[in-house]
């Protein structure tokens, strides 16, 4: 089964990082948080993915063209560039990199794929989020409705602190990052039908996928939501991005399940 991944856009609510290199290729703990995403879909035997390009495109082309080289040990014999590899520790990925438009939004971006997944069903995510979600129970999930689509819904965490204070301003519990408000919210991790892309027929460059077609698709009974109560990251900003390397690095990379 194909995994599509939108790595196109401008990443401009993280521009510290991404003047530099496109938002996906944000390095968690050494590695780029694109490579942490296909590792969570590897470890549930989904190794091939297509990747909708944009932004500074030829940044993720020449990750993957030099990755090989990058991670073997390797003879390099300058007069005649022969080599010759020792040892090398790459996964199986089979990475398909498609260059959508730099403006293309993420509708658009999907269609432009369509070839590329042919009339078989297929999973969605979006570049930029990691979680530990169970790719089998969700893809079963999928199958057992019956619907053309399915998305992962999550519940995020509150970003502040309560507090419990009393009439003397003594405090008498605290709770940090505490539940939200009880919405679920689209996490993303999409199990999609070829029949969706019926939905984006005509010209829908311009069109946001979440906004245009999903809620087409909503409209017409043929959505449905598998509730993730494990963890979910987005990173959205820089102060994800920190959360995220500082989870890494204390060994508590709650998606790091592979």
């Amino acid at each position: 089964m194909k995994v599509v991944i939108f790595a196109g856009g401008f990443g401009t609510r993280l521009m510290e990082e991404t003047e530099a290199r496109p938002k996906p290729m944000v390095e968690i703990g050494g590695k780029p948080i694109l490579w942490h995403i296909l590792k969570m879909y590897e470890q549930y035997g989904y190794n091939d993915f297509v990747i909708c390009l944009g932004y500074k495109a030829t940044y993720i082309k020449e990750y993957f063209y030099n990755y090989y080289l990058h991670n073997s040990d390797v003879t390099i014999e300058l007069a005649n560039n022969n080599i010759k590899v020792h040892y090398s520790d790459t996964e199986s990925f089979k990475v398909t990199l498609i260059d959508t438009g730099l403006y293309t939004n993420t509708a658009g971006r999907l269609k432009k794929v369509e070839k590329y997944v042919k009339d078989k069903t297929f999973m969605l995510t979006y570049g930029d989020g990691v979680a530990d979600v169970d790719f089998k129970a969700l893809l079963d999930f999928h199958q057992s409705h019956g619907k053309l689509a399915t998305l992962t819904s999550v519940q995020v965490p509150g970003r502040f602190g309560n507090l419990n204070i009393g009439q003397k301003g003594e405090v008498s519990s605290f709770v940090e990052k505490p539940a939200g408000d009880g919405m679920w919210i689209n996490g993303g991790f999409f199990v999609l039908e070829p029949e969706i892309f019926k939905y984006l027929e005509g010209d829908v460059t311009d069109v946001q996928w979440e906004k245009g077609p999903l809620g087409a698709i909503a409209s017409d009974g043929q959505l449905a939501a598998y509730k993730h109560d494990g963890f979910w990251k987005c990173m959205d900003a820089l102060r994800d991005r920190i959360e995220l390397e500082e989870m890494w690095n204390s060994g508590n990379a709650k998606w790091k399940t592979w």
